[in-house]
């Protein structure tokens, strides 16, 4: 790799003007929004609207070849790569000539902006042509751009400073890049070599040299290795291991099932050092007479050391939605013959296995040396908050308030304070001239977006928790005032209290 086109490359698209905002400013939000459903005629009418009227802008003609997958003539070319010039373009593999037409793209290459807890930046990241561009199928050694799963990734990772941190199947390297704003060493891994040559490429384009870029399979490449952070989205796709099934490098782990997520729920904890934290997605199939997280849990008192575990179950999908899912992303279409094929070749392998539903989510793993391990393993199938940084930081302040309380045995907790959080709301709802309310709920406006119901005790205690009086003490207010034992209301109320601290419903005190 020629470092010097690439910071020729840098140096081009930073002068272009190639960020986001540029870009959707070019076509507007609706061709915005076509381009996420895979249509990309608006854009390029509008792109071609605007040619008419301001000429061949750089950044017009860089977001047609490397978004839209458009071929762009010589001169128009040449005008983006001013610095690295349409030889450099060619020799990293951007462009491909030929004779006496159009340039075409070989790449993608498009500006990302991200938000986390620590600020707010852009990157570029290079990944293969998308079937949009390609016309075609993708191809079983395809890398990966930015997509769903990756931002939903990026979005959970704690923003804690760590020492060290590993991305578990790098792919275009996006949670590498990620991790380097937390992290002062990151290792990043792939069994694709391809991808680990986009991955370096993204990180040297965007100025990030703390990256250590290693081939192989799963943990191989770090078999005695530590971290105090490891991040992946694994190749957790349950495919089919049939002849004739495409298994795509970047989704599909190669083992039957779930097997791969499993061996990731198994081994991660063994290359963490203590308190060291593992977070990735993954899939797990529910079985007849199985269920999903049941099976999970079992992986989990498998690890290979003692761990914290927090699972949150996003959604589940019965196998035929599933395997829809998967043949769409493919590329193959739908109402076609080899759809048809593919899907009943998914069909057959869940029945063989018993499977009734595939679930996704988010899996939190902690290495710990408490003989008392935290297990958390939820269903939260809803719309999460409005979370602008990112759902991690809210994670964290899950953690730290679930390690202080249960420190704390009830006689400590109850001398202690707590506040409710900021983006807490509760609401009452009244049958018409009803004196008192019928329903009580807090919500969570940010974080998860948690819904919990309400009694009278345990609404007076969350309205009292200012940070002013300690939990004993306006838990024995509540029951002088209603009339009932203290000791009994406080025997109710403080394990409530422990599970609001643990959603970040409430808050230590300051």
């Amino acid at each position: 790799m020629d470092h010097r086109l690439i910071d020729h490359l840098r140096s081009d698209l930073t002068s272009a003007g190639y960020t986001v905002e540029r870009v959707r400013a070019l076509w507007g939000e609706t061709a915005d929004a076509a381009l996420h459903r895979s249509d990309r005629v608006v854009a390029v009418r509008e792109l071609d609207a605007r040619a008419r009227t301001l000429g061949a802008e750089p950044v017009a003609t860089l977001a047609r070849l490397f978004i839209l997958g458009l071929p762009a003539d010589a001169a128009e070319a040449a005008a983006a790569f001013p610095v690295l010039g349409l030889d450099g373009a060619i020799e990293l593999g951007l462009l491909e000539a030929q004779d006496d037409g159009p340039l075409l793209p070989r790449l993608d290459l498009r500006p990302y902006a991200w938000v986390d807890a620590n600020g707010s930046g852009s990157w570029w990241i290079a990944s293969d042509l998308g079937e949009l561009a390609l016309g075609r199928e993708l191809d079983e050694q395809h890398v990966l751009g930015v997509g769903g799963a990756s931002m939903t990734l990026s979005g959970i990772i704690l923003p804690e400073r760590v020492g060290s941190a590993l991305d578990l199947g790098t792919g275009c390297g996006i949670q590498a890049l990620h991790l380097s704003r937390i992290a002062d060493r990151v290792v990043a891994t792939d069994i694709s070599e391809r991808a680990l040559e986009l991955a370096a490429l993204n990180a040297r384009l965007n100025g990030v040299d703390s990256i250590e870029f290693r081939l192989g399979s799963m943990f191989e490449p770090v078999a005695d290795e530590r971290f105090d952070r490891i991040v992946s989205n694994p190749p957790f796709v349950i495919t089919p291991r049939l002849e004739g099934v495409p298994s795509y490098e970047y989704r599909d782990g190669g083992l039957v099932g779930d097997a791969l997520v499993e061996s990731v729920f198994r081994d991660a904890a063994a290359h963490l050092h203590e308190d060291g934290v593992a977070q990735f997605l993954g899939n797990w199939e529910y079985r007849w007479g199985a269920d999903g997280l049941d099976r999970v849990s079992a992986w989990i008192d498998q690890s290979a050391e003692s761990v914290d575990a927090w699972v949150i179950e996003r959604e589940v999908q019965d196998p035929a939605e599933y395997a829809e899912t998967w043949i769409r992303d493919g590329g193959t279409r739908q109402g076609t013959p080899e759809f048809e094929r593919l899907a009943g070749a998914w069909l057959d392998d869940f029945a063989g296995r018993s499977v009734t539903g595939v679930g996704f989510g988010y899996v939190l793993l902690r290495r710990t040396a408490d003989q008392r391990p935290m297990r958390r393993l939820e269903r939260l199938h809803g719309q999460v908050g409005s979370n602008s940084a990112g759902l991690g930081a809210h994670l964290a302040v899950c953690l730290v308030a679930h390690d202080w309380h249960t420190a704390l045995d009830d006689e400590a907790l109850l001398r202690e304070r707590v506040t409710i959080a900021g983006d807490v709301t509760e609401e009452r709802h009244y049958w018409p001239g009803d004196e008192h309310p019928t329903a009580m709920q807090l919500r969570q406006g940010g974080g998860l977006a948690r819904s919990v119901g309400l009694d009278t005790g345990l609404a007076g205690l969350v309205g009292a928790c200012d940070g002013e009086l300690s939990l004993g003490v306006i838990i024995d207010a509540i029951a002088e005032l209603v009339e009932v034992d203290a000791t009994e209301l406080r025997a109710e109320l403080l394990p409530r209290v422990r599970a609001l601290l643990d959603d970040g419903i409430l808050l230590p005190a300051p």
